[in-house]
């Protein structure tokens, strides 16, 4: 799988480089801007034929939100940034396309959490004095290998503008987990230690869940 997504990565590559040197008639290259799941970003994609069109794109997630795992609430930052490159196939020729390819880049989730009250932690209950500080990180897989079908008008009409729909999934192995505590009285200690690795292993548990992840964008072209 990683020898198949580097060959879309070299293969998209390879694109622009043709791109750079089209001229303005053959309108086969195109910049696009799409929204979504992955967060906001940009895109570039070169008609390779009616059927073939290789895409790279660039989407960034950055937001804060409040997120439980047993007695802890956490405050969860997202901080995605995931680069990808695409093979977009239109088997009729006209807008509806498959596309194949991979995600790639840092994807984390970075937990904090300060209790103001007992707290149960692996099974057992703490005071805020003897936990501290919470702080982790949930990180993905740096590859995401990606399926999905979806509308794209940018080289099969005769227009500038085009609209782009994708719908697919995202691929990878479960996300891991660290979770650590400082600043309390039993920071150090062995035992609160041992509770903690429990308290790793539940969000591990649940992150488990999250091997694939649903990709929903849409977004407009612009074809030179």
């Amino acid at each position: 799988m990683i020898r198949l997504t580097c060959l879309f990565a070299a293969t998209a590559v390879a694109a622009l480089a043709l791109a750079s040197g089209a001229s303005a008639q053959d309108g086969r290259f195109a910049v696009g801007g799409q929204l979504g799941t992955p967060g906001g970003g940009v895109s570039v994609l070169y008609s390779l034929s009616p059927n073939f069109v290789v895409r790279g794109s660039y989407d960034a997630l950055k937001f804060d939100r409040d997120d439980s795992y047993n007695d802890v609430a956490y405050n969860a930052q997202l901080d995605f940034n995931s680069p990808g490159a695409f093979i977009d196939w239109h088997p009729t020729g006209n807008a509806f396309f498959v596309s194949a390819g991979a995600f790639f880049g840092s994807r984390d989730v970075n937990l904090d959490a300060t209790p103001t009250t007992n707290t149960n932690i692996g099974g057992v209950v703490f005071t805020p004095a003897q936990i501290g500080n919470l702080n982790g990180k949930i990180e993905l897989e740096s590859t995401a290998p990606f399926v999905g079908i979806g509308y794209d008008n940018t080289f099969t009409h005769a227009g500038h503008w085009g609209f782009r729909l994708l719908a697919g999934a995202a691929f990878g192995d479960a996300p891991q987990v660290d979770l650590n505590s400082s600043g309390g009285t039993l920071s150090s200690d062995p035992t609160f230690q041992a509770r903690l690795a429990q308290e790793e292993a539940d969000i591990q548990n649940e992150a488990d869940n999250y091997k694939v992840l649903p990709v929903v964008q849409v977004g407009v072209t612009y074809r030179f």
